[in-house]
């Protein structure tokens, strides 16, 4: 295989040239948006199949938030198509989203500071059950499982910023999502606290969970990603693997001088 095909597999076509296993469970078929006189997101396509963790990378102000936001229902886009199995979901309420498997975090996390952690996490659960002991349970699940069980009953403000996005997570998953679009969960954490949630990650796609992942830590996204989608000014530039991405020239040039994954 020539440099040039070689190349190609990172191109912007959510399947050059790459075996993925798995069924597809989101696509996003020409997906812009604009705000007034600002082109925020122009034509992007990518797909996620099951129990594939995707990374989504760019530099500040390339989109990537504005897609999640697309995604998910925040605001609808002004052209394209988001399919959920299937089905088309872009244009849906953020609430209808989340009852068909969709969930996300975000970047700055707002823990309901008056109520307790496992009534945060319950939050998630009331989508798909109005029973509070039901809730509760799924709540204290998934508490359990991001290791905040024992910390339930205190309120949620008094959390630490890494518990905070533990709680975050918590409270994502508790709507039983298919896949998880998470928004710069890891900043702010110290490397402990990463490592943590690489390994929640991990274990999400064990239970065939799929992951979108925006993260501005290079080293930790190329190490967790199955392949990586790059954006820039709002378009999609590349999507490979990992190792392929970091060496493309369009995603070099957009980072300006590239990628230290070792560091």
């Amino acid at each position: 295989m020539s440099a040039d095909e070689t190349n190609a597999q990172s191109v912007d076509d959510p399947d050059a040239d790459i075996d993925r296993d798995g069924e597809r469970i989101l696509s996003v078929e020409g997906v812009g948006k604009r705000f007034s006189g600002l082109q925020a997101l122009d034509d992007v396509d990518m797909t996620v199949n099951r129990g594939e963790i995707i990374g989504l990378i760019g530099p500040n102000g390339a989109g990537k938030t504005t897609l999640f936001n697309c995604i998910s229902g925040a605001f609808p886009p002004t052209s394209g198509t988001v399919r959920l199995d299937g089905e088309v979901i872009s244009g849906l309420p953020a609430h209808k989203i989340a009852r068909a498997g969709l969930a996300r975090t975000f970047q700055i996390t707002r823990p309901l500071e008056e109520l307790t952690v496992v009534e945060n996490a319950m939050v998630g659960a009331h989508i798909h059950t109005r029973r509070r002991s039901e809730a509760r349970e799924i709540a204290m699940e998934n508490l359990e499982f991001v290791g905040l069980a024992d910390k339930a009953e205190e309120e949620a403000g008094e959390l630490t910023v890494g518990a905070q996005k533990r709680l975050e997570l918590a409270r994502a998953v508790s709507t039983r999502p298919e896949i998880l679009l998470l928004d710069e969960i890891m900043a702010g954490l110290t490397p402990s606290e990463s490592q943590q949630m690489l390994d929640l990650f991990r274990q999400l796609r064990e239970r065939g969970t799929s992951l979108l992942v925006i993260e501005h830590d290079m080293k930790a996204i190329m190490n967790i990603s199955d392949y990586v989608k790059v954006l820039d000014q709002g378009k999609g530039i590349a999507f490979g693997a990992p190792e392929t991405v970091v060496e493309d020239d369009r995603v070099i040039e957009a980072y300006i001088g590239g990628f230290d994954v070792d560091a």
